[in-house]
């Protein structure tokens, strides 16, 4: 049935059939007991208690998704453990020029470059405050396009205090290939010092009353190993939570896709299938060289409950899909949802 729904949705273009999706969806989950016969038929329950937060299944919906925090009922509904929203950035942004998202059926993949398009902070926090109870959202955040690097602490600290009390833990994306010189706040200083901000915001916070929400840290693929061990350090030097891992990538090494169709979709940070080995080497990377010390979210290139099994068997936590549901649907979430970690 979702195959037949996916030929329909893949005549019209990618950006389209995602919105149309989605607010169909919407429209449907309002004639009565819909949502609830989806629900009783996806959402699978296999609780799992991670950095100190009970989900319900440990399958999450990747940052990217739902960037406005409009669809978590519906999205929870289809059997999703949680769902993170964002990137959300202090001001809102329209993104980068359509068209900004292309499919790769071949490959089971997708290039994207939207470029943190979003509502903005204060039109995101309205919409949380009546979120579903029932769900654990994450708070992905980023900076706006037009804020120099120098001043990026600013904004991400704009967006960890305007959301402190409306998600459950965070996210600092410093790793989209989309927002121009973003990943330059990969580097160890900037890194560090916004992280650190961060963690001092939060102890303000604590010392109000308020419950300690986790940080954590979404990182490319496209690190070196050199890299991937100065994250560690700085993981453990801020005592930030734990890592995502990982983003998009922007290589468009061994696709199946003819090359000059590549070429003209353009620049943007590419995600699905491919990305699984890679993904997983990272997790396990980082799961060997911090000696399992590291909570990690592993995402990219999950696309079946095997791939899935890797991820959680190289060190993930948690795991997260975004292009493999759209190429699987709700089924391949159900069928993930019963692993055991």
């Amino acid at each position: 049935m979702y195959k037949i729904l996916l030929k329909f949705l893949f005549i019209l273009p990618a950006e389209t059939a995602h919105y149309f999706s989605l607010n169909t969806y919407q429209l449907l989950c309002k004639i009565p007991f819909v949502r609830q016969i989806f629900s009783n038929i996806f959402r699978v329950k296999n609780p799992i208690n991670f950095l100190g937060l009970e989900f319900y299944n440990p399958i999450g919906l990747a940052a990217g998704f739902d960037k406005n925090a409009k669809y978590l009922s519906e999205l929870s509904s289809l059997g999703f453990g949680f769902v993170e929203i964002g990137t959300v950035t202090p001001l809102p942004q329209s993104g980068n020029d359509k068209p900004r998202l292309f499919r790769l059926p071949k490959d089971e993949c997708i290039i994207n470059r939207m470029g943190f398009n979003n509502d903005g902070l204060e039109v995101i926090k309205k919409r949380l405050v009546n979120r579903p109870t029932n769900l654990i959202v994450g708070g992905n955040i980023g900076k706006n396009k037009v804020t120099p690097n120098e001043n990026a602490k600013d904004d991400y600290l704009k967006c960890f205090v305007g959301l402190y009390d409306l998600v459950d833990y965070f996210v600092v994306n410093v790793s989209s290939p989309n927002t121009p010189n973003l990943r330059e706040l990969q580097d160890k200083k900037p890194l560090s010092e916004i992280l650190l901000a961060l963690m001092e915001e939060r102890k303000n916070f604590i010392a109000k009353g308020k419950i300690q929400k986790p940080i954590l840290l979404k990182i490319a693929p496209d690190l070196t190993l050199s890299q991937l061990d100065d994250v560690i350090e700085i993981v453990q030097s801020t005592g930030i939570e734990g890592l995502v891992a990982t983003n998009t990538t922007i290589s468009r090494d061994n696709l199946l896709t003819d090359e000059t169709e590549v070429e003209q979709m353009g620049a943007g940070g590419l995600s699905g299938k491919i990305l699984s080995q890679r993904s997983t080497e990272i997790v396990t990377y980082i799961k060997e060289k911090s000696n399992n010390k590291i909570p990690i979210i592993g995402v990219g290139g999950i696309h079946s409950a095997k791939t899935a099994k890797e991820k959680i068997d190289a060190g993930a936590g948690l795991i997260q899909l975004y292009t493999g549901f759209i190429y699987g649907g709700p089924s391949l979430i159900k069928q993930i949802a019963k692993i055991k970690i």
